[in-house]
């Protein structure tokens, strides 16, 4: 059980609204050190990127921060559901990263994405070729075969049971206090669970209720196709450094497979101990320090 560590995320040094379709807005929102190295950083299925903040907390002093939220997740109001997928990411994608160019001024920057943004990332038509380097948390990617099937298994499964899932609660403090209960969350840093009810959830206007950001229906039907983009990644084409941080694979899968290490000689490839898919919710320093540690090696700090 966590302790009463309250995280407090400030007000954005600036914010800027990118319309990536008719429909659809992005805010994207700056942090840190305008001066430093630029990190673009978004988030996993279903989360949201200030949950992330007791992990990018770390890299503000020296770093220009621009983070995202996901369409349907976050600050972002939820769109028609039938463009909730993994082409539409990889279009919003390259859309965002045009927009911070053209707002924050062109620079170089670092791509530093978790779960299903690094999966977007690395379908993107640029290959990367945008980036000086890219970090990647625990990208959901496989090869066809037995690591496929079981994938596959798990996003089924997965699916049902977020579809199966509360989705509407009484006060944030209702969800928080679940959160300890599930297995997913046991090695989390404290404030996690309160951090995660306020950036998951928003008042729904006129009822005295609280409800997901990102709808259930949105987050399985994301994991209802993965697999199929899960497969389409090739690191032999990437054009810029790429380094994948993956949790621990001798745990058992928490959320999804990721991919082999075996498989990976093209990038550079490491792994927390000790950790889940939720790596940088239950380890951030590690997280941070694994990361600074491989711009060091590249000389980009």
């Amino acid at each position: 059980m966590e302790s009463a560590a309250h995280w407090v995320i400030p007000e954005p040094l600036d914010t800027h609204d990118v319309p990536v379709d008719a429909d659809t807005v992005i805010t994207l929102r700056r942090h840190g050190n305008p001066d430093g190295l630029r990190l673009v950083l978004s988030h996993g299925n279903g989360l949201a990127i200030d949950l992330y903040y007791p992990f990018w907390s770390l890299l503000a002093v020296d770093f220009d921060l621009i983070i995202y939220d996901l369409r349907n997740h976050g600050w972002n109001v939820a769109s028609d559901i039938g463009d909730h997928n993994l082409p539409t990411l990889v279009h919003d994608h390259d859309e965002i990263m045009r927009a911070i160019d053209l707002r924050f001024g062109a620079k170089p920057k670092v791509g530093v994405f978790h779960s299903i943004s690094a999966l977007a990332a690395l379908l993107s038509p640029d290959r990367g070729e945008n980036f000086a380097a890219r970090v990647l948390f625990d990208p959901p990617v496989c090869k066809p075969g037995r690591s496929l099937q079981e994938f596959e298994e798990v996003a089924t499964r997965l699916a049902g049971m977020v579809r199966r899932r509360g989705h509407r609660f009484k006060s944030e403090q209702e969800l928080s206090e679940v959160l300890p209960f599930i297995p997913n969350f046991q090695n989390v840093v404290p404030g996690v669970y309160d951090l995660f009810a306020r950036t998951t959830l928003r008042e729904v206007k006129g009822e005295a209720v609280y409800e997901l950001r990102c709808p259930r229906e949105y987050e399985a039907q994301m994991i209802d196709y993965a697999s199929i983009y899960a497969v389409l990644v090739d690191f032999d084409t990437a054009l810029c450094p790429t380094k994948v941080i993956g949790a621990d694979p001798t745990l058992p899968y928490s959320y999804l497979p990721t991919l082999d290490p075996r498989d990976v000689v093209t990038v550079e490839y490491d792994f927390l101990p000790d950790s889940t898919h939720f790596l940088q919710l239950e380890q951030p320093e590690q997280c941070a320090s694994a990361m600074t540690q491989y711009l060091e090696s590249i000389n980009l700090i």
